[in-house]
């Protein structure tokens, strides 16, 4: 494993350590999609399925576990906790995850590298995580006035997908016939549709204000 990979896992990890910081310790949601937290929890459902299978390494398999815990700990949180659940706001979180679903699943079972069954879910996988921010990135246009933690949620996760970005160039250039297409566009769309809030996080920072989104 290079630098820019564990890099990247570590800033993923982090990203849900703010996140479940945030839940925890304040007990609240409030500017947290659960229609992307319900898309990752997918995503890791069905990116996982060779976990027991499959043994790899026991960090792999410590990092499967811990993103697959976290997500849906987060799910639960959002949906039954007593406290956390109030603050959600389902009147601003609205946008129709579920429409993202279905054509993932059909450009999975056209465009893979192998039509089994973990293959396909593994490249649905890839193309739900690629939008699965969508929803989040519209409530953050909505509310446009986020709270820190949020922002550093959203920004950790961004700089995790363009560190997985490098990682895949450095191994393009060190490892022989490295070539997986699929990763690499998902994972170049994903990048793209952070690229508006990173623009205002850094403005945000640069303010030393909360990060407001314009509309």
């Amino acid at each position: 494993m290079n630098i820019f990979r564990l890099a990247g896992d570590m800033t993923h990890l982090l990203s849900i350590i703010i996140l479940l910081l945030k839940i925890h310790t304040i007990k609240s949601c409030a500017g947290i999609s659960l229609k992307t937290q319900e898309l990752y929890a997918i995503v890791f459902a069905t990116r996982y399925l060779d976990m027991f299978t499959n043994f790899i390494s026991l960090y792999n398999t410590g990092m499967k576990l811990v993103f697959l815990a976290s997500s849906f700990s987060i799910v639960w949180y959002m949906r039954q906790h007593k406290i956390v659940r109030r603050s959600y706001d389902k009147d601003q979180d609205t946008f129709r995850h579920l429409f993202l679903v279905l054509p993932c699943l059909l450009l999975a079972l056209v465009i893979n590298e192998r039509f089994t069954v973990t293959e396909v879910m593994w490249s649905f996988s890839l193309y739900l995580e690629a939008v699965a921010i969508l929803p989040q990135l519209v409530l953050l246009q909505r509310t446009r006035n986020i709270d820190n933690l949020t922002g550093q949620y959203v920004f950790f996760l961004g700089a995790y997908r363009a560190l997985y970005i490098v990682n895949w160039v450095y191994r393009y250039f060190t490892e022989p016939h490295y070539v997986h297409w699929i990763p690499w566009l998902a994972g170049i769309v994903q990048t793209l549709l952070y690229a508006d809030f990173f623009y205002y996080y850094f403005i945000s920072l640069k303010n030393n204000a909360k990060l407001q989104i314009p509309a």
